[in-house]
């Protein structure tokens, strides 16, 4: 070991001295130096377990977005809806002949209102076809209540979310309206279609604005009642959900013409945008906690300059070059900022993993919960702590500490020994 990593790690409060007239600056440089460890220890664990858990909180959103929705969809604007249902077999055998394709089912799409007693509420009222359902989402999985079978032709059942179902104070066997946009205009005056449907099956799919907005009927029921609104079409599951967008474009390519392929990203766009930027903004505001910290580890490697003034002087007159002391305060602080960023990182990844144990016990204690499902979809904290975003978190520490040391460092190696050997 050369002399300037032995004096550097001294300095830094690796190793001490043996004379007792040194223990005194020993051991405030060792503060110091202990202060500054702990603050860029701090400032990236943080780093870590708030990136995690935006990572956990769009990656849960995401899964269980896609469970209920479609990978891609395949409209076919202009035609009428059993036209489309006819040709829907068609237009799912040209799609598959893209090897990204798994499966294919028909839909039709509305807003719609559903009426129980005196209450009203809005849904999204989904057609579907529950022989080939299960090919596109895991909608069959998530019933706690009754089955997707029971959604035949004719039969005007209807399966509705955990939540809206709550809404309409409706179980499984309960009748209620379903209230089309379009109605009729008589001498009577405008007068609304609606049907009667029977709750045959409640699903939760653990995402809270659809477990409250949607509803499920036979693909052929929501033709009839919503024949002048809403849009029908195909939906697709392929094996990559991250490549929807590319399988798009190419199956635009491949279908017939007239025929819109729309992935889940660009039906989500705005939220996805909204959770990378936030993402973004938090990395860079974070940042700012190493940063102080740096700032910290600076402050304390000038103040360590000044209190070893008179070790540097001996070291010149012993022979020690400038850029030899430069290099003893820069082994410090990247000793400083090695060390606090191993502990950060090794802190930050533990709480990042142990999340879903620490947030119940955290909320247990004070009687609070810190994600209400009626704001933020979900109910529990996430976490997904992901190796790029720890790499560069590590760097930019390591960056922002070595950076710190330069200034004292050039510092040290200007002192003049015989001024300061005259002045102490």
């Amino acid at each position: 070991m050369s002399f300037e990593w032995w004096v550097g790690a001294r300095y830094a409060g690796l190793t001490r001295s043996k004379r007792k007239a040194g223990q005194r600056g020993d051991r405030f440089v060792s503060f110091i130096a202990g202060s500054s460890m702990a603050g860029i220890a701090l400032g990236v664990a943080a780093l870590i377990v708030v990136l995690s858990v935006m990572n956990g909180f769009q990656t849960q959103v995401r899964d269980r977005m896609l469970s209920v929705l479609p990978h891609i969809e395949l409209f076919y604007p202009g035609q009428p809806h059993q036209r489309v249902l006819e040709m829907w077999p068609d237009i799912a055998a040209d799609a598959k002949q893209n090897s990204a394709v798994q499966g294919a089912a028909p839909f039709v799409g509305a807003q719609g209102m559903l009426v129980r007693n005196n209450v009203l509420s809005g849904a999204q009222i989904r057609g579907i076809d529950s022989s080939v359902e299960t090919q596109v989402s895991e909608l069959a999985d998530q019933l706690y209540a009754g089955s997707l079978d029971a959604l035949k032709d004719g039969s005007f059942g209807i399966v509705l979310g955990q939540k809206l179902a709550k809404t309409l104070g409706v179980g499984q066997g309960d009748t209620l309206m379903v209230m089309a946009p379009q109605g009729t205009i008589s001498p009577a005056g405008f007068s609304p279609r609606m049907r009667q449907f029977t709750v045959v099956g409640l699903f939760s799919s653990g995402h809270y604005e659809y477990d409250a907005s949607l509803a499920f009927v036979n693909v052929q029921d929501a033709a009839r009642i919503f024949r002048d609104s809403g849009v029908s079409g195909v939906r697709l599951r392929i094996k990559d959900m991250q490549k929807a967008p590319e399988v798009a474009v190419e199956l635009q390519g491949q279908l017939p013409s007239g025929v819109i392929a729309s992935d889940w990203t660009r039906n989500n766009r705005t939220w996805f945008a909204a959770v990378q930027t936030e993402k973004r903004m938090m990395f860079l505001i974070l940042t700012l906690i190493v940063a102080v910290a740096a700032f910290n580890l600076l402050s304390s490697l000038v103040m360590a300059v000044k209190d070893k003034r008179s070790d540097i002087a001996i070291l010149r007159t012993l022979g020690a070059t400038p850029a030899e002391i430069a290099r003893i305060f820069l082994v410090q602080g990247s000793l400083i900022g090695f060390l606090g960023t191993g502990l950060g990182v090794l802190l930050g990844v533990l709480i990042a993993y142990n999340v879903d144990v620490i947030v119940p016990f955290i909320e247990n204690l004070i009687g609070l919960q810190f994600l209400p499902e009626q704001i933020y979809f979900i109910s529990s904290l996430p976490s997904n702590p992901q190796v790029a975003d720890i790499v560069i978190i590590a760097v930019t520490s390591l960056i922002l500490s070595f950076l710190a040391t330069l200034y004292p460092s050039w510092r040290a190696s200007r002192l003049q020994p015989a001024q300061v050997l005259r002045h102490d």
